[in-house]
């Protein structure tokens, strides 16, 4: 749907991937161009790095002050600026620059990034707002954990060798035990990520649903299961080799969980803007970015 106008964009936090000199040039455009339109500019840390200023911030620091955040890179990249402005519990939308080969997110290309603004500004850019998972995890010894992320949360083997068990429950109903290589929750979004290499079905955004799929599961009828997004699921690790396993979050980061632990996933309370100039329909994303429906 298109977004009204913002009521303000006196700050734009800009985040580009790591390292990624080949958006040099297009960030000193996009300094000029935000300038011109009488917005400051606020840089990460490697962003800034990349322009040669000192005056950087943390990635996490950038969704406190910003009224519009874009990412340049991949899709890593705006997730981890996905997940960072829903934990700042801020209302402010997102634009990812596709400078990647598959980028299925960002779906800007680079030489669609200023008519996106220009759009953006003017308050004709499509709004897309997507479901977040929110999963807090009760580990003995630490804290309670809680994190929110718009791909999935998978559990996955630390060791090479062996398979690991869980059990899973969903709003609070035991469903099954799995053995497996592991297991991934997937939100809508991230249907087409991990949970699609791994045997799940896609799910279009706007259905409100989460996706349980099993890894290499040991046995055949273990297949993965569409649940209602208002289910909360509850992931154990089961017996002797609960210490090897491992959660991660969006690919981000994650730690091990013990025997005992448990891990509750569910829809995050808020959800995160994802802006484009449109143009394009999921269906034409399946179809150029994961080639789908092709011999």
């Amino acid at each position: 749907m298109a977004s009204a106008p913002l009521p303000s964009i006196a700050r734009v936090g800009v985040v580009a991937k790591d390292r990624l000199h080949a958006a040099t040039p297009v960030l000193g455009e996009l300094q000029t161009w935000l300038t011109a339109r009488g917005a400051d500019v606020l840089y990460s840390t490697e962003t800034a790095e990349l322009l040669g200023r000192e005056d950087g911030v943390p990635r996490s620091e950038i969704p406190r002050t910003a009224d519009l955040v874009i990412s340049l890179g991949g899709d890593g990249t705006l997730l981890s600026m996905a997940g960072r402005i829903a934990e700042s519990g801020r209302d402010i939308p997102l634009v990812g620059v596709n400078f990647g080969s598959l980028g299925f997110l960002t779906e800007v290309r680079v030489g669609e990034l200023f008519p996106t603004l220009e759009a953006v500004f003017a308050g004709t850019a499509v709004e897309h707002h997507r479901l977040l998972l929110e999963a807090r995890a009760e580990r003995a010894g630490h804290a309670p954990d809680t994190r929110m992320v718009l791909n999935d949360v998978v559990f996955a083997k630390a060791s090479l060798s062996r398979i690991i068990e869980l059990t899973v429950s969903v709003s609070g109903v035991f469903v099954t035990r799995v053995k497996a290589d592991g297991l991934i929750i997937a939100s809508p979004t991230g249907s087409t990520a991990y949970n699609l290499a791994a045997g799940g079905p896609i799910v279009h955004p706007v259905v409100d649903a989460l996706v349980i799929t099993p890894i290499a599961a040991h046995t055949l009828t273990n297949r993965p299961i569409v649940v209602p997004a208002s289910a909360m699921i509850e992931v154990h690790p089961f017996g002797h080799n609960g210490e090897d396993v491992q959660v991660t979050y969006d690919g981000q980061s994650g730690y091990t969980l013990q025997a005992g632990d448990v891990v509750r996933v569910s829809q995050a309370p808020r959800r995160i803007r994802l802006l484009t100039a449109g143009g394009r329909n999921y269906y034409d994303l399946l179809r150029e970015k994961l080639k789908w429906g092709e011999r």
